[in-house]
Protein backbone atom coordinates (compact mmCIF):
# COMPACT_ATOMS: atom_id res chain seq x y z
CA UNK A 1 0.00 0.00 0.00
CA UNK A 2 1.43 3.09 -1.09
CA UNK A 3 1.88 6.25 1.31
CA UNK A 4 -1.28 8.01 0.27
CA UNK A 5 -2.95 5.46 0.77
CA UNK A 6 -5.78 4.56 3.85
CA UNK A 7 -7.43 1.86 4.75
CA UNK A 8 -10.32 1.19 7.69
CA UNK A 9 -10.95 -2.20 9.31
CA UNK A 10 -14.72 -2.57 10.18
CA UNK A 11 -15.78 -4.25 13.62
CA UNK A 12 -19.40 -4.58 13.71
CA UNK A 13 -20.06 -5.52 17.72
CA UNK A 14 -22.78 -6.79 19.56
CA UNK A 15 -21.73 -7.54 23.45
CA UNK A 16 -18.06 -7.77 22.40
CA UNK A 17 -16.69 -6.06 25.81
CA UNK A 18 -13.72 -8.58 26.44
CA UNK A 19 -12.65 -8.01 23.09
CA UNK A 20 -13.32 -4.80 21.68
CA UNK A 21 -10.09 -2.48 23.05
CA UNK A 22 -7.80 -5.70 22.71
CA UNK A 23 -8.05 -5.85 18.71
CA UNK A 24 -8.17 -2.14 18.37
CA UNK A 25 -4.99 -1.68 20.07
CA UNK A 26 -3.72 -5.22 18.17
CA UNK A 27 -4.49 -3.64 14.90
CA UNK A 28 -3.68 0.26 15.32
CA UNK A 29 0.16 -0.57 15.97
CA UNK A 30 0.50 -2.35 12.29
CA UNK A 31 0.34 0.35 9.82
CA UNK A 32 -0.26 3.99 10.45
CA UNK A 33 -2.07 4.27 7.35
CA UNK A 34 -5.04 1.94 9.11
CA UNK A 35 -8.03 3.80 10.97
CA UNK A 36 -10.91 1.48 12.49
CA UNK A 37 -14.93 2.11 12.33
CA UNK A 38 -16.26 0.32 14.81
CA UNK A 39 -20.35 -0.18 14.46
CA UNK A 40 -21.81 -1.23 17.65
CA UNK A 41 -25.59 -2.55 17.92
CA UNK A 42 -26.44 -0.94 21.01
CA UNK A 43 -24.62 -3.82 23.12
CA UNK A 44 -26.23 -4.11 26.36
CA UNK A 45 -22.87 -5.03 27.68
CA UNK A 46 -21.11 -1.58 27.20
CA UNK A 47 -19.13 -2.42 24.37
CA UNK A 48 -20.44 1.23 22.85
CA UNK A 49 -19.21 2.89 25.95
CA UNK A 50 -15.81 1.29 25.70
CA UNK A 51 -15.56 2.17 21.80
CA UNK A 52 -16.73 5.94 22.60
CA UNK A 53 -14.02 6.13 24.95
CA UNK A 54 -11.45 4.92 22.82
CA UNK A 55 -12.74 7.19 19.95
CA UNK A 56 -11.76 10.05 22.24
CA UNK A 57 -8.12 8.90 23.08
CA UNK A 58 -7.31 8.03 19.22
CA UNK A 59 -8.49 10.28 16.37
CA UNK A 60 -7.95 6.78 14.59
CA UNK A 61 -10.31 5.21 16.05
CA UNK A 62 -14.15 5.91 15.55
CA UNK A 63 -17.74 4.40 16.36
CA UNK A 64 -20.95 4.06 14.86
CA UNK A 65 -23.91 3.84 17.33
CA UNK A 66 -26.76 2.05 15.87
CA UNK A 67 -30.20 1.85 17.54
CA UNK A 68 -30.91 -1.59 17.45
CA UNK A 69 -29.53 -5.03 16.65
CA UNK A 70 -30.18 -5.56 12.67
CA UNK A 71 -27.62 -8.28 11.91
CA UNK A 72 -24.18 -8.11 10.28
CA UNK A 73 -24.90 -7.38 6.80
CA UNK A 74 -26.79 -4.06 7.54
CA UNK A 75 -24.05 -3.15 10.15
CA UNK A 76 -21.15 -3.81 6.99
CA UNK A 77 -22.96 -1.83 5.01
CA UNK A 78 -23.31 1.23 6.98
CA UNK A 79 -19.75 0.67 7.49
CA UNK A 80 -18.91 0.59 3.15
CA UNK A 81 -20.70 3.31 3.04
CA UNK A 82 -19.14 5.62 5.70
CA UNK A 83 -15.54 4.78 5.09
CA UNK A 84 -16.36 5.38 0.98
CA UNK A 85 -17.85 8.94 2.07
CA UNK A 86 -14.80 9.72 3.85
CA UNK A 87 -12.56 8.24 1.25
CA UNK A 88 -10.97 5.24 2.49
CA UNK A 89 -9.06 3.53 -0.81
CA UNK A 90 -9.11 0.13 1.16
CA UNK A 91 -11.77 -1.15 3.18
CA UNK A 92 -11.67 -4.61 5.51
CA UNK A 93 -14.35 -6.72 7.26
CA UNK A 94 -12.97 -7.86 10.40
CA UNK A 95 -14.75 -9.89 13.52
CA UNK A 96 -13.66 -8.26 16.63
CA UNK A 97 -13.03 -11.70 18.16
CA UNK A 98 -9.85 -12.67 17.48
CA UNK A 99 -10.86 -15.54 15.12
CA UNK A 100 -9.36 -13.17 12.65
CA UNK A 101 -5.63 -12.96 13.13
CA UNK A 102 -4.83 -9.23 13.26
CA UNK A 103 -1.33 -10.00 11.64
CA UNK A 104 -2.59 -11.12 8.26
CA UNK A 105 -3.55 -7.32 7.91
CA UNK A 106 -0.17 -7.21 6.41
CA UNK A 107 -0.75 -9.78 3.80
CA UNK A 108 -4.22 -8.32 2.69
CA UNK A 109 -2.88 -5.12 1.90
CA UNK A 110 -0.08 -6.49 0.05
CA UNK A 111 -2.46 -8.59 -2.30
CA UNK A 112 -5.40 -6.57 -2.64
CA UNK A 113 -2.51 -4.80 -4.45
CA UNK A 114 -3.23 -7.36 -7.74
CA UNK A 115 -7.07 -7.67 -6.56
CA UNK A 116 -10.18 -5.86 -6.29
CA UNK A 117 -11.64 -8.30 -3.37
CA UNK A 118 -9.12 -10.25 -1.49
CA UNK A 119 -11.03 -12.86 0.88
CA UNK A 120 -9.14 -14.24 4.02
CA UNK A 121 -9.17 -18.35 3.01
CA UNK A 122 -9.67 -21.00 5.86
CA UNK A 123 -9.71 -23.53 3.25
CA UNK A 124 -7.27 -22.61 0.31
CA UNK A 125 -4.69 -24.79 1.92
CA UNK A 126 -6.19 -27.58 3.63
CA UNK A 127 -8.47 -26.78 6.76
CA UNK A 128 -7.09 -24.56 9.07
CA UNK A 129 -9.95 -23.82 11.86
CA UNK A 130 -8.72 -24.43 15.67
CA UNK A 131 -11.13 -24.69 18.34
CA UNK A 132 -14.06 -26.02 16.24
CA UNK A 133 -16.38 -28.65 17.35
CA UNK A 134 -16.13 -30.92 14.44
CA UNK A 135 -20.28 -30.42 13.93
CA UNK A 136 -19.53 -26.93 13.07
CA UNK A 137 -16.46 -27.35 10.76
CA UNK A 138 -18.35 -30.14 9.00
CA UNK A 139 -20.98 -27.52 8.36
CA UNK A 140 -18.44 -24.76 7.15
CA UNK A 141 -16.41 -26.88 5.07
CA UNK A 142 -19.92 -28.01 3.11
CA UNK A 143 -21.86 -25.29 2.98
CA UNK A 144 -18.98 -23.48 0.71
CA UNK A 145 -18.42 -26.75 -1.53
CA UNK A 146 -22.57 -26.27 -1.58
CA UNK A 147 -21.91 -22.48 -2.78
CA UNK A 148 -19.35 -22.89 -5.14
CA UNK A 149 -21.64 -25.99 -7.16
CA UNK A 150 -25.03 -23.81 -7.09
CA UNK A 151 -23.44 -20.16 -7.28
CA UNK A 152 -20.08 -21.04 -9.75
CA UNK A 153 -17.99 -18.23 -7.08
CA UNK A 154 -14.63 -19.85 -7.63
CA UNK A 155 -13.34 -19.41 -4.43
CA UNK A 156 -12.94 -22.11 -1.62
CA UNK A 157 -14.14 -19.93 1.22
CA UNK A 158 -17.35 -17.86 0.53
CA UNK A 159 -19.18 -17.93 3.85
CA UNK A 160 -15.65 -16.63 5.54
CA UNK A 161 -15.60 -12.66 6.98
CA UNK A 162 -12.04 -11.70 6.82
CA UNK A 163 -12.18 -9.40 3.69
CA UNK A 164 -10.29 -6.18 1.75
CA UNK A 165 -11.88 -4.18 -0.63
CA UNK A 166 -11.11 -1.78 -3.26
CA UNK A 167 -12.80 1.31 -2.80
CA UNK A 168 -13.78 1.17 -6.37
CA UNK A 169 -14.96 -2.28 -6.50
CA UNK A 170 -17.63 -1.39 -3.38
CA UNK A 171 -18.73 2.00 -5.51
CA UNK A 172 -19.44 -0.22 -8.15
CA UNK A 173 -22.40 -2.85 -6.59
CA UNK A 174 -25.59 -1.49 -5.25
CA UNK A 175 -25.26 -1.58 -1.39
CA UNK A 176 -29.07 -0.92 -0.79
CA UNK A 177 -30.08 -4.01 -2.89
CA UNK A 178 -28.22 -6.11 -0.56
CA UNK A 179 -30.23 -7.55 2.28
CA UNK A 180 -28.84 -10.60 3.17
CA UNK A 181 -27.34 -11.25 7.05
CA UNK A 182 -25.09 -13.63 8.20
CA UNK A 183 -23.36 -16.43 6.12
CA UNK A 184 -24.97 -15.38 2.95
CA UNK A 185 -24.06 -11.83 3.18
CA UNK A 186 -20.21 -12.54 2.62
CA UNK A 187 -21.52 -15.19 -0.27
CA UNK A 188 -23.88 -12.34 -1.68
CA UNK A 189 -20.72 -9.54 -1.53
CA UNK A 190 -18.33 -11.59 -3.10
CA UNK A 191 -20.82 -13.11 -6.19
CA UNK A 192 -21.94 -9.17 -7.06
CA UNK A 193 -17.75 -8.21 -7.31
CA UNK A 194 -17.15 -11.40 -9.13
CA UNK A 195 -20.05 -11.25 -11.86
CA UNK A 196 -19.14 -7.85 -11.87
CA UNK A 197 -15.70 -8.98 -13.70
CA UNK A 198 -13.74 -7.77 -10.89
CA UNK A 199 -10.69 -9.75 -9.81
CA UNK A 200 -11.13 -11.75 -6.75
CA UNK A 201 -8.04 -13.24 -4.47
CA UNK A 202 -8.00 -15.53 -1.64
CA UNK A 203 -5.35 -15.83 0.37
CA UNK A 204 -4.62 -18.43 3.43
CA UNK A 205 -5.70 -17.67 6.97
CA UNK A 206 -5.75 -20.10 9.98
CA UNK A 207 -9.08 -19.16 12.06
CA UNK A 208 -9.15 -19.72 15.43
CA UNK A 209 -12.34 -19.57 17.57
CA UNK A 210 -13.77 -17.38 20.27
CA UNK A 211 -12.38 -17.08 23.78
CA UNK A 212 -14.55 -14.71 24.94
CA UNK A 213 -17.98 -14.02 24.33
CA UNK A 214 -20.56 -15.87 22.52
CA UNK A 215 -21.10 -16.50 18.49
CA UNK A 216 -23.83 -14.83 17.01
CA UNK A 217 -24.34 -18.19 14.67
CA UNK A 218 -28.30 -19.27 14.99
CA UNK A 219 -30.35 -22.15 12.83
CA UNK A 220 -31.85 -18.81 11.54
CA UNK A 221 -28.81 -18.08 9.63
CA UNK A 222 -27.96 -21.20 8.54
CA UNK A 223 -31.53 -21.75 7.33
CA UNK A 224 -31.31 -18.49 5.53
CA UNK A 225 -28.15 -19.66 3.38
CA UNK A 226 -29.19 -22.94 2.91
CA UNK A 227 -32.06 -21.31 0.30
CA UNK A 228 -31.08 -17.95 -0.68
CA UNK A 229 -27.89 -19.46 -2.62
CA UNK A 230 -30.50 -20.66 -5.02
CA UNK A 231 -31.86 -17.23 -5.00
CA UNK A 232 -28.62 -15.42 -5.37
CA UNK A 233 -28.11 -18.34 -8.61
CA UNK A 234 -31.70 -17.45 -10.07
CA UNK A 235 -30.84 -13.40 -10.03
CA UNK A 236 -27.22 -14.35 -11.78
CA UNK A 237 -28.96 -16.00 -14.41
CA UNK A 238 -31.67 -13.11 -14.67
CA UNK A 239 -28.70 -10.93 -14.91
CA UNK A 240 -29.89 -9.02 -11.47
CA UNK A 241 -26.82 -9.39 -9.45
CA UNK A 242 -24.84 -6.38 -10.93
Amino acid sequence: MSIDKKALVIFPTYNEKENIEKIVKAVLPLDSRISVLIVDDSSPDGTGQIAERLSKENERINVMHREKKEGLGRAYIAGFKWGLQRGYDYIFEMDADFSHDPQYLRDFLIAIEEADLVLGSRYISGVNVVNWPMSRLLLSYFANVYTKIVTGLPVKDATGGYKCFRRETLEAINLDAIKSNGYIFQIEVSLRIWKKGFRVKEIPIVFTDRQHGASKMSKKIVREAIWKVWYLRLMSILGKLK
